[in-house]
């Protein structure tokens, strides 16, 4: 008489007949658990499936539908007339189908608590119709694509780029634009007096966790721009706002704080001040350069729109008179080609650039190298200089466009001086709500930014900010009419 053989494993399951998954999953999952922790190994036989089902008490047909979902994932295998055994070869651990996995979606909220944190940073919405009037958003259309696409066909020929790389970012490229910033900027600097980043707010951001402790004081310029305060704000550095005029920044109400109290450093845009687009007057330059020095304050310089200047000549930075080593110079390529294309730089004295540079290889090991080395090229062929001087050409016949538009439908509202550089104007408004004038404008198609988004403490600030850049002459007389159609909506009775 022949014995049943004796089974060496048992499983031991809990089932919840009133639970999410059915029974068989249920089943399946307590299986394929015992599997992978390896309580079961490859080759052990599992119960029949009669047996099984006596075991569990439920029917034969959920134990047998168990066992093909096993099946179909690998973790076991059915022979006629020999049973059923954990497979010898084990699927590699992958995510289960939808609708099969015990959790059935990410939790909606964490089950641990948050430090604090500020919101995200969003450009303005680029919704399909909609005339968008962003400030300091360039013509995306300028943009030398196809030498763009050949400087990265050669970028990508070279296998050495594909590795880890210098967290300073490309040699190449740090020498290009050592070359660029003593020819245009003034910058008595060598590839080793920077750093490349992606985009002048990391650049910002690295400096900040680099030279800022909690609580020390950081002068701010009022209206501003708030991307920039918030990365000041991450290191727990406390903000002053320094209101800003028709010269720049206020530099004797930033001598009377500095009389007050020790400030650590001071975040400015002196080229074209964001938002307002004034440049900061000479006197006001030399002044800021003495308390720098005679306080020990750091002077964090984003030279915002440099290269798009219209009358005159540009305006040297203010790094370019420190001899102090008080200045540390951002800027980017970025609004010079495209926003998506993310290269910033950083110029500052070897101490604090050694440590920016440590910080990065912390947070980003090295650039995107390809990237790197395709805006090398470009800018070692001439393309980004003749590029900039099309785009010159071109944003200053928009600049024009768009103040003849205002002033032939919105003279008595808007009171615009044309801007010397930038991509865009700021515009005292006359007899109106800007937020409201704003959403009205949404309603009608066209999108632009209100002072309040640039002030400090949000406060209510009777301006616009209208960028001329990203559309053509047709599209900003467009733009301004559906801004004229918002204003009479707003007035209807």
């Amino acid at each position: 008489m022949s014995t049943r053989p004796v089974r060496p494993w048992q499983i031991a399951v809990d089932l919840d007949p009133a639970g999410d998954l059915p029974l068989f999953v249920q089943i399946a999952h307590a299986v394929s658990a015992d599997i992978r922790r390896g309580r079961l190994r490859p080759g052990d036989p599992l119960p029949g499936s009669r047996r099984l089902a006596e075991d569990l008490g439920v029917h034969r047909n959920t134990v047998l539908a168990a066992y093909r979902e096993l099946e179909s994932e690998g973790w076991i295998d059915s022979a006629q007339a020999r049973g059923t055994f954990v497979s010898r070869t084990l699927p590699e651990p992958t995510p289960r189908r939808s609708g099969q996995a015990l959790r059935t979606g990410v939790p909606a909220r964490p089950a641990f608590d948050l430090a604090p944190g500020p919101e995200g940073y969003f450009p303005m919405p680029r919704a399909p119709g909609l005339l968008a009037l962003p400030g300091g958003v360039p013509d995306l259309r300028l943009v030398p694509a196809a030498s763009l696409a050949r400087a990265y066909r050669r970028a990508l020929a070279r296998p050495d780029l594909l590795g880890y790389g210098d967290p300073r970012g490309l040699v190449d490229l740090r020498r290009v634009l050592a070359d660029m910033l003593a020819a245009t900027r003034g910058l008595a600097c060598g590839e080793d007096d920077l750093i490349v980043t992606r985009g002048s707010q990391m650049a910002l951001s690295l400096v900040a966790r680099t030279l800022l402790r909690p609580g020390d004081v950081v002068a701010v310029e009022d209206p501003g721009y708030r991307p920039a305060w918030e990365a000041l704000r991450l290191t727990g550095a406390r903000l002053v706002p320094i209101a800003t005029d028709a010269g720049g920044l206020d530099v004797d109400a930033l001598a009377a704080l500095l009389a007050r109290e020790p400030v650590r450093a001071v975040y400015i845009t002196p080229h074209h001040q964001y938002p307002t687009t004034v440049t900061l007057a000479a006197g006001r330059r030399l002044q800021l350069l003495a308390l720098a020095r005679a306080h020990r304050m750091a002077i964090l310089e984003d030279d915002y729109d440099h290269e798009f200047h219209y009358e005159g000549r540009p305006v040297l930075p203010l790094a370019s008179g420190d001899a102090a080593g008080s200045v540390v110079y951002i800027g980017t390529l970025s609004k010079v080609l495209a926003p998506g294309l993310r290269i910033g730089y950083c110029v500052a004295p070897q101490p604090l650039l050694e440590r920016v540079v440590a910080v990065r290889s912390y947070t980003d090991l090295n650039g995107d190298r390809t990237l790197e080395a395709a805006a090398a090229d470009l800018l070692a062929s001439g393309e980004v200089g003749r590029h900039i001087r099309r785009a010159r050409r071109m944003y200053l016949a928009r600049r024009d466009a768009l103040v003849d538009a205002l002033a032939a439908r919105l003279a008595g509202v808007l009171r615009v001086t044309p801007p010397s550089g930038g991509m865009a104007l700021w515009a005292r408004a006359h007899g109106v709500d800007p937020s409201a004038w704003a959403r009205a404008a949404q309603a009608r198609g066209v999108a632009f930014q209100v002072g309040r988004q640039f002030s400090f403490e949000s406060r209510p600030l009777p301006h616009v900010r209208l960028g001329f850049a990203g559309l053509d002459e047709r599209g900003l007389a467009e733009a301004v009419r559906r801004m004229a159609q918002a204003l009479a909506d707003l007035r209807k009775p």
